[in-house]
């Protein structure tokens, strides 16, 4: 609507937005009380459940690049055999339930996937009396909770990194602009959520109907609110297959520039790369995973298989890892939610992540700014949950 993507945006925002395009069923995934246990000395069963099987080309691409990501890690691992083992369920729901009950019938001490909400909640419900867990692709958290987590990242995360930082750095006084839409809507209450415990305040919170002309009439409302609250930070919603574009081109001519308060993204903002060369955009904020980290497996995906990989592959990539960690313990109940759960965390693909045991997920962010159009680390990614930004 707003701007010109990318084939490879579009099928991130599909993925990264599912928390608002999919409203989630009303069961819960509840947990067991016990985990399956493993037989120390065989291999793992782990079922993967991916969006193939559909015919959409798009899922059909995520589907292989999921796959390729999980084999690297099983390569990596080392003292541990993961017998992993495919159902392609497409996105619907109640075939990822049968995929999943089916998964779980055949062995399966865990499950990994499917990608989209409904589909990973109903997964989640299906296995639940077996005590299995559903480490879900998904980044909804309102599906998180019970046996099902999520691996994707998350508006909460990001916005706690973000928050916290910005208190430390003498831009506390946030005002939220988001977009009137669900997707829009969760960012703000992230954003509010992490203000109430970083020290931070939310000084005003502006909205904008989800149209190019519901953007430019609310410009000059929102760069007068600013000034009027005092804000030293602008925190948006917004990401750059819709709003920001143009917030970045009509606040500065209302009067509002991240020269007059620093203007922070909830949004991966280096996506795609053209973004960054927008006027309204220059020293502005975002988070984003370790990017060495995160260009070795790149590297690493693309000499293996001839292609780049599907901005969340490497969450399948983290899963194996975390599974493996855990298996390479010899523990009976090595799956079980304690240890999924535990504080230490696993190593992954953009750096150090944690399942939490609402069903969330914690991640090792660093703090990017643009600055002359190029992305520029400006507070690392901690690399232990006892760094700085936790």
């Amino acid at each position: 609507m707003f701007a010109v993507l990318s084939t490879r945006r579009k099928a991130l925002a599909r993925v990264a937005l599912v928390a608002a395009a999919l409203a989630v069923a009303a069961c819960e995934p509840m947990p067991s009380g016990r985990a399956p246990a493993l037989d120390a000395g065989a291999p793992v069963p782990v079922a993967l459940i991916l969006p193939g099987g559909s015919g959409n080309s798009t899922d059909e691409m995520l589907a292989r690049n999921l796959k390729q990501a999980a084999d690297l890690a099983i390569a990596d691992l080392q003292g541990v055999r993961i017998d992993l083992r495919v159902y392609n369920a497409g996105s619907d729901a109640a075939t990822s339930a049968a995929m999943a009950k089916k998964a779980v019938d055949e062995g399966a001490k865990v499950i990994l996937g499917p990608v989209f909400a409904e589909a990973a909640n109903a997964a989640g419900v299906a296995v639940a009396p077996a005590g299995v867990s559903v480490l879900s692709f998904s980044n909804n958290t309102d599906i998180a909770g019970g046996n099902v987590f999520v691996l994707g990242p998350t508006f909460q995360n990001t916005a706690n990194r973000l928050v916290r930082y910005a208190a430390r750095s003498g831009k506390g006084r946030i005002l939220i602009v988001h977009d009137q839409t669900p997707a829009g809507d969760l960012g703000a209450r992230a954003i509010t959520s992490a203000a109430s415990r970083s020290g931070a305040s939310v000084v005003g919170t502006a909205s904008y109907p989800f149209s190019q002309q519901g953007v430019m009439a609310a410009a000059p409302q929102i760069a007068g609110q600013a000034k009027s609250a005092g804000a030293t930070s602008v925190f948006f919603t917004a990401d750059t297959a819709g709003a920001l574009p143009l917030l970045a081109q009509t606040l500065p001519s209302s009067g509002l520039s991240s020269q007059s308060a620093q203007f922070v993204g909830l949004t991966r903002w280096d996506i795609p790369s053209a973004t960054l060369s927008l006027p309204g955009l220059q020293g502005g904020w975002f988070a984003l995973p370790d990017p060495g980290l995160a260009a070795q497996f790149n590297a690493r995906f693309a000499a293996a298989y001839g292609e780049q990989p599907h901005p969340i592959a490497g969450l399948a990539y983290d899963g194996i890892a975390a599974i493996g960690a855990l298996a390479k313990s010899g523990r009976a109940d090595a799956l079980g939610a304690a240890s999924l759960t535990q504080g230490s965390g696993f190593a992954g693909v953009g750096g150090v992540f944690r399942l939490l045991s609402d069903g969330t997920n914690e991640r090792g962010l660093a703090v990017a700014q643009i600055q002359n159009a190029q992305v520029v680390v400006i507070d690392p990614a901690p690399r232990s949950f006892a760094g700085a930004g936790f």
